[in-house]
């Protein structure tokens, strides 16, 4: 069996997928050749997946580090819920447990060990690891290693040693949020040896995204939340304070929110986050302090009641919504006066980096004012470039009005290109403008034949054209070449091969009336169907997830539990089409969710709704509700013949049915008289040919099944 098949066979068994995603099977190849690898993959599209089947292939352990205690006892509840075996170490744990875990791991009974950086640098754990062999070093949430990053952890920096002490051994650093620059820190972080660079498209198609004026917020939210009853939700807050202020407004309109800030007690945030994990809160007002170490699955919108610092915490956070691919919304509400208080924190703290906090303080800034595409901008920023309009974004589904900017976007271009791009943005726009500077006249650049053809333009004008030409990807800032433009690959095509690209005529936000709320349409029976099933699996979910005292989307994802109710299995053999479910679930959990769908399915038909679904299953719980076999056909629309043949196939299987409740004594005798004078083994037709056609077919297969198991 090749790399290929082994790794497909073990992502079906643990993970219940049939087919690798984005850049998933090069990714594993490349560390299966133990190679360093450096992955930038939005949440959600599957990034731990790319270490976790090279895990179960590699003969040693594989040491996952993470930065946040939650985090990786998700992860790890996770793992062991598909039968994989995995544990992690930090300081929640006793050391009589961190003890019996290191000799699990001694004695190769883990494959995956999670640990905190802090807990990997220490020497106990240092001369642990050289005790046993190490195949593989997978490094999450690695944007936190960079200074560039969004989530600058220091302790991070320290992993550098592992390429020292343990040089042979491959290292795999993931991130869902990383710009070039934090992409091209972490490979010097880390020391990686040419690695291979896999970046998967940032695109995030399930979520929409949409900005509102900063009014009347606490009434949009409310309203919107009271449509979505029993969804879960994160709504970030700017201050501790105002989490704490939201949750108690919202209550008040009958809505349980909890508040969760880095300024509580350490014991009160791990009861609102497990609550929240656990669905026994749906709504959790934040500050940014909370979601990193969730890896719940099923959140199904994210409101920021103010905008974020910067577009790498914006695109971090929305990314909690959703991640089991299913739709989900986002909503960011803007107002000035977040861009002044940022200002102010940047501007306060000692910050060696504060000209590019402010830069990217800009760029979100803009990302709020647009009248272009979102996910166009959001994209572009990663250096990304999407080539038609997404559709999924308020200013798409509300567009303004464009123009033919393709000269003036050529004119920029060219100025750039000409000037070696070397130049910023306020210094373009006065080079367009034909600027009399002193350091323009001292570079020549004013013999440059672009210089001053765009002098028509004012500046605040060329400002919104080249601000739009970053959103659209045509441009991008070298923050590490002190805030520079540079071309990108899509610029190419306007400069050299006449790309049309069309501007907004206006870079205002609409002043008008905004409300975050779904359109409402009539609702069809199967849609009913559906959603009443969708409960009544979401609360077995619960409950199994209650007594086993993790997540519910440890068990299934909503992903999972949404092909359930519309394809409605009603056989444990038929779970394994379904999305989520490997062996281990399908063995663990199989049984109990059939059952519920027959269950529901058994309710709909006896309440006379026509419903599509059921087999042998179906008609033997209609057959203990009482119901004989000519009311179940009619129930059913099948033939009396068919039913028995079910019931016979359950009586096989070993379920409890009354034989003489189905048969007369006297049929029973009858089918044995006939079967001791004609040869069964051609088939039922000569035994039923031989009772002159007075008994069905479906009684004579019941009855022999009933002597066989007699007899046997």
């Amino acid at each position: 069996m090749n790399f290929y098949e082994e790794a497909l066979k073990i992502l079906k068994k643990y993970f219940g997928y049939s087919k690798f995603r984005d850049l998933q099977a090069e990714i594993i190849q490349n560390v299966l050749e133990e190679k360093d690898t450096i992955v930038l993959m939005p949440t959600g599209i599957g990034k731990s997946i790319t270490f976790q089947i090279p895990s179960l292939i590699f003969n040693g352990l594989t040491v996952v580090i993470s930065p946040l205690i939650a985090l990786m006892k998700d992860q790890v509840d996770g793992l062991k819920s598909s039968g994989i075996p995995a544990d992690f170490i930090n300081s929640s744990q006793t050391g009589a447990e961190r003890q019996k875990i290191k000799e699990n791991v001694l004695s190769g009974k883990i494959k995956l060990l999670y640990v905190s950086p802090e807990k990997l640098m220490t020497k106990d754990f240092y001369l642990f690891l050289k005790k046993i062999k190490v195949s593989l070093f997978a490094v999450d949430e690695a944007h936190c290693i960079s200074n560039w990053g969004h989530s600058f952890r220091p302790e991070y920096t320290k992993l550098k040693f592992l390429k020292h002490y343990f040089e042979k051994v491959p290292i795999i650093a993931l991130t869902a949020t990383a710009d070039k620059i934090t992409a091209r820190d972490i490979i010097k972080q880390l020391k990686l040896e040419n690695p291979a660079k896999f970046i998967s498209s940032f695109d995030r198609p399930n979520l929409s995204l949409k900005v509102l004026i900063g009014r009347d917020r606490l009434t949009k939210i409310a309203n919107f939340i009271k449509d979505k009853p029993k969804q879960s939700g994160i709504i970030y807050c700017l201050s501790r304070k105002s989490t704490e202020s939201l949750a108690k407004r919202l209550n008040v309109f009958g809505i349980k929110a909890g508040f969760y800030h880095a300024g509580m007690m350490r014991e009160e945030r791990s009861k609102v986050q497990e609550d929240f994990i656990k669905d026994n809160i749906h709504i959790i007002c934040a500050t940014i302090a909370f979601g990193m170490g969730i890896d719940k699955s099923n959140i199904r919108f994210v409101i920021h009641y103010n905008m974020p610092k910067n577009i790498e915490s914006y695109y971090q956070e929305i990314g909690r919504a959703g991640r089991d691919g299913l739709k989900s919304e986002t909503f960011m509400f803007y107002s000035f006066s977040d861009v002044i208080t940022y200002k102010y924190f940047i501007e306060k703290e000692e910050n060696k980096n504060r000209e590019i906090e402010i830069s990217k303080l800009q760029r979100i800034q803009e990302f709020a004012e647009a009248q272009t595409c979102r996910r166009k901008i959001l994209l572009s920023y990663f250096g990304e470039f999407l080539e038609k309009d997404c559709g999924n974004c308020d200013v798409c589904k509300n567009p303004p009005k464009h123009f033919d900017g393709t000269i003036l976007t050529q004119k920029a271009l060219s100025a750039i290109y000409r000037t070696k791009e070397s130049i910023g943005m306020t210094a373009l726009i006065d080079f367009l403008r034909g600027a009399k500077r002193k350091d323009f006249f001292t570079k020549n650049y004013h013999k440059i034949k672009t210089f001053g053809v765009g002098k028509n333009l004012r500046f605040d004008e060329w400002q919104s054209v080249i601000l739009q030409l970053l959103n659209q990807g045509l441009l991008e800032i070298a923050y590490d070449k002190n805030h520079v433009l540079q071309l990108t690959e899509a610029s190419n095509k306007v400069l050299f091969e006449n790309k049309k690209i069309n501007l907004v005529t206006i870079s205002e936000i609409k002043s008008k009336k905004q409300k975050i709320v779904s359109p409402k349409r009539t609702i069809t029976q199967k849609e009913k169907n559906f959603n009443e099933l969708f409960e009544r699996l979401r609360k077995l979910r619960k409950e199994i997830a209650d007594n086993e005292k993790v997540p519910p989307y440890v068990i299934f994802n909503d992903l999972t539990l949404k092909e359930l109710s519309d394809i409605k299995p009603t056989k444990i053999e038929d779970l394994t089409e379904v999305s989520g479910i490997g062996e281990h679930k399908k063995n663990k959990y199989g049984k109990v969710f059939i059952y519920e769908i027959i269950n529901f399915i058994t309710d709909k038909i006896l309440d006379g709704v026509n419903i599509k679904g059921g087999t042998n299953l179906l008609t033997f719980k209609l057959y203990k509700k009482g119901l004989s076999v000519d009311e179940i056909a009619k129930k059913r629309d099948l033939k009396n013949a068919t039913i028995f043949s079910h019931l016979a196939k359950s009586y096989e299987d070993g379920e409890d049915i009354d034989i003489l409740r189905l048969l007369k004594k006297e049929e029973i005798e009858k089918i044995i008289y006939a079967i001791e004078n004609v040869k069964v083994e051609n088939g039922l037709k000569p035994v039923f040919d031989f009772l002159n056609q007075e008994i069905s077919y479906g009684k004579i297969k019941l009855a022999l099944i009933y002597l066989s198991q007699k007899n046997n």
